[in-house]
């Protein structure tokens, strides 16, 4: 029997994103050689795949690709982050991104039926689920398009671990970039206040009147203090109010004003936000990894 090393059970998990007593077993299965111990991992994927529907893929990747003047920011999601970085894991992230920037589907179960290399989107994650053996999805995307007056700017901060897409009217790409960087740096909530929802306004005005009461202000000057207040509360959540982290001086509608511009639209994607993730002890995942 071949004599099977760390170093090259470390090579196939990098290439197939499957977990390590995995890796190894194909390899004592194909006597080392690495070519078939994808095929043995791919054909027991097979058995595997409809078994991973129901886990909880919370990591992954969020891209954004621009064409022209349409972009598609997306986010697929797997259950590990070795997964998301393996090369299986992005190759597949780069044919669906790809597919949804150029067809612009509605929605997610339109963007399924899309055609790529492996054959639709949904047979490319049935495929990658084998593959790296972890449940791959496509969880979100959102198409933005722009006019020939307008520019786009994109930011990935850590590799795809938070995603931002801003448009602009005016300005240049620079000037949009920057921006997309304050968005995923502040995570604003609105374009501006006139987005901010009334009962959002009236709930955050009672809450900071009370506030004022409760800390024994006269009533004639709760008033100024509650709107002296909420004008910081919404200087935070809307983008045009922030303060531009490059430079706090001004705010970001201020800077891209400078720049003879104004913001359109963002859109920022955080890896796994909303997602509730399965707590699992180190001792856990050592027993579920022998027990495959």
């Amino acid at each position: 029997m071949a004599k099977i090393s760390a170093s090259q059970v470390m090579q196939l998990r990098k290439k197939t994103g499957v977990g390590m007593m995995d890796a190894k077993k194909a390899l004592v299965a194909t006597e080392g050689d690495f070519d078939k111990a994808i095929e043995v991992l791919r054909e027991k994927g097979v058995a595997k795949a409809e078994k991973k529907s129901d886990r909880v893929a919370a990591n992954g990747l969020a891209t954004i690709v621009i064409k022209g003047n349409t972009a598609a920011i997306i986010e697929v999601n797997s259950e590990t982050d070795f997964v998301a970085s393996s090369d299986p894991f992005k190759a597949a992230v780069a044919r669906i991104s790809d597919a949804i920037v150029t067809n612009k589907p509605a929605d997610v179960e339109a963007a399924m039926a899309l055609k790529t290399d492996k054959g639709t989107i949904k047979d490319d994650l049935v495929e990658t689920t084998q593959v790296t053996g972890e449940k791959v999805s496509l969880r979100r995307f959102k198409i933005v398009e722009k006019g020939d007056d307008e520019v786009f700017g994109s930011y990935l901060h850590n590799g795809g671990l938070i995603a931002s897409l801003v448009q602009l009217k005016g300005a240049d790409e620079t000037t949009a970039k920057d921006v997309a960087m304050h968005v995923a740096a502040t995570n604003p909530e609105y374009l501006n206040q006139a987005e901010v929802p009334a009962d959002r306004l009236a709930h955050e005005k009672e809450i900071l009147k009370q506030e004022a009461l409760n800390e024994g202000k006269p009533e004639k000057i709760v008033e100024k203090m509650v709107e002296g207040r909420l004008h910081k509360f919404l200087a935070e959540i809307c983008l045009e109010d922030q303060e531009f982290v490059k430079d706090p001086d001004q705010t970001v509608a201020q800077y891209v004003a400078s720049k003879n511009g104004s913001i359109v639209k963002f859109v920022r994607y955080e890896v796994g936000e909303g997602i509730e993730k399965k707590q699992e002890s180190f001792e856990d995942e050592v027993r579920d990894q022998l027990g495959n």
